[in-house]
């Protein structure tokens, strides 16, 4: 029988369910648009964000189940002896990977394109069954693309393990000795981490820029809304005596030059743009609630501080773990694979010790996990989605577009598969092993590593996937790497940006040049 604190493990992923299922539908409804929603859209965009979210949430779950098979003393726990029991545990872990990984696969390739042309196809004599057809056929360009990774995956010649009498096995043996492969695994192997190597670029981009931004505006905090109206109404009262400096130049009956009726126009949106500005400033500099908000403010400095730690924290942890596979890794014919720490990594020395009170590693890792999470979308507020050199929406509380609500999805589902590849390059002790120990010489109690001997320690689900795949495809594992190392410079030139500019306004995301919205609602308040 299963020990009650492993059964606790499954119920307090249980309550990571429920938890993110309500996270993710409060987050979509803070985004979305009031004037401009559907239904479908919001309901696939909030099990979009779950799905992603859970999927990392798993992590901490499969090295909680595989560390409290042992005690302290290298020896597994009574119910944990069977290896029959642990194998049981393990394929029920596995079997969660896979309907997590089927989840992400149906979502980024199924259910977001086709709720995303679904609404692109809504006009008004437009019926649902066309819109359903046209939808479906976009739709197929995207399951065409999964079918093709599949096939690649399935089909295309990859390393085998060594033979069992040559040396190399020895090294490669834990890779290889606890989980059978097949043709669905690899293909399925092969999809997820094409899509991780996606969504990397993703974690570089919006999340490494978060890292940085999101804690330097905690400390830095708004602008204050009665000093930026002054500012706006000085802006206006210069654009109207432009306007009329122009129209003077013309007496009456004398016809507007057309280069100046340009120009006119150009100074009167500037104008309405500043006048809709000069009313949310008003609003918000007469608004009881954020003249109270201000008394917080030093638990926003404090925040931004304790986050701005713990970017540093991660950068220093990731630096080290890159020099050690550097020095120490099996080289990039093995993906870079670490068979044990070697430099003293302060993360991953941490969770490890911290596993030793339940659930105070659990709770660290989920912490981290979102933190990841709100990074990423700092980066996504700020930098908005682009493609290429192209800005096509704009994340924005209340005002984000079905479209944008799902580009945003699906950046974030990308977002969470490099995270979980992070997390590991991060942890590689703590996610391969956990706090493991196994009696070596009959009486030293040794951590747990890839040179113990077979069935001493128990490795996760999540790195054995993943360094058995970097064998088989070396390519994966070699760019997960590299791409490590641009993460990490990319961390300090997104905080010089951040330093550099200005301070945000305190009605930021509220009025833009291109929003549309009336401004019917501010004004009944």
């Amino acid at each position: 029988m299963a020990d009650p604190v492993v059964l606790g493990g499954w119920i307090s992923f249980a309550c990571v369910v429920l938890l993110t299922l309500i996270f993710s539908a409060l987050y979509i409804r803070l985004h979305r648009s009031k004037t401009d929603s559907e239904r479908s859209s919001t309901i696939t965009s909030v099990l979009a964000v779950a799905v992603a979210l859970l999927t990392s949430a798993l992590v901490p779950v499969d090295i909680f189940l595989v560390a409290f098979m042992k005690d302290p003393d290298g020896k597994f726990k009574e119910w944990a002896e069977s290896n029959v029991t642990r194998q049981e545990v393990e394929t029920s872990v596995l079997y969660t990977y896979y309907t997590m990984y089927a989840l992400i696969t149906f979502f980024l390739f199924f259910a977001l394109p086709f709720v995303y042309f679904y609404y692109e196809e809504k006009e008004d004599e437009n019926p649902g069954k066309k819109r359903f057809c046209s939808a479906f056929l976009y739709t197929l360009v995207f399951l065409f693309i999964a079918g093709v990774l599949l096939l690649v995956g399935a089909f295309a010649p990859m390393k085998t393990a060594p033979d069992a009498n040559l040396t190399e096995w020895k090294r490669l043996e834990f890779l290889f000795k606890d989980l059978a492969t097949n043709n669905g695994e690899d293909a399925l192997s092969f999809l997820i981490c094409s899509l991780t190597l996606i969504g990397l670029l993703g974690l570089m981009i919006y999340t490494a820029y978060g890292m940085t931004a999101w804690p330097v505006n905690l400390i830095r905090g708004t602008r204050g809304a009665s000093t930026e109206l002054s500012e706006v109404s000085m802006n206006r009262a210069r654009r109207s005596d432009q306007i009329e400096a122009i129209r003077n130049k013309y007496g009456a009956g004398r016809r507007i030059s057309a280069r100046d009726r340009r120009q006119i126009e150009s100074l009167e949106d500037e104008e309405h743009l500043l006048e809709r500005q000069e009313r949310h400033l008003q609003a918000e500099a007469n608004n009881c609630c954020s003249k109270c908000l201000k008394i917080l403010r030093p638990l926003e400095m404090i925040a931004g501080i304790v986050f701005f730690l713990v970017a540093l924290l991660i950068f220093l942890s990731l630096l080290l773990t890159n020099i050690d596979k550097a020095m120490h890794s099996y080289g990039w014919r093995m993906g870079y694979a670490l068979p044990h720490r070697t430099l003293p990594n302060p993360l991953d020395i941490v969770l490890v010790f911290s596993q030793q009170v339940f659930p105070l590693d659990y709770i660290l890792m989920a912490g981290i996990i979102m933190y990841f999470f709100f990074c990423s979308m700092a980066g996504i507020h700020d930098i908005g989605i682009w493609f290429f050199w192209i800005k096509m929406y704009k994340i924005r509380p209340r005002k984000t577009r079905p479209q944008g609500l799902l580009m945003m999805c699906f950046l974030l589902m990308l977002i969470g598969l490099a995270t979980n590849v992070i997390i590991y390059e991060l942890t590689p002790q703590y996610s391969m092993y956990g706090s493991q120990h196994y009696v070596a010489n009959s009486t030293k109690v040794t951590m747990c590593s890839t040179s113990a001997p077979e069935g001493d320690c128990v490795m996760t689900r999540f790195t054995t996937l993943l360094t058995r795949f970097f064998y088989k495809v070396w390519f994966f594992g070699a760019c997960y790497y590299w791409a490590g190392w641009v993460f990490l410079a990319v961390i300090p030139l997104s905080f010089v940006i951040s330093l550099c500019r200005r301070r945000k306004s305190s009605i930021n995301g509220q009025v833009e040049e291109d929003d549309f919205d009336s401004d019917e609602e501010l004004l009944s308040a």
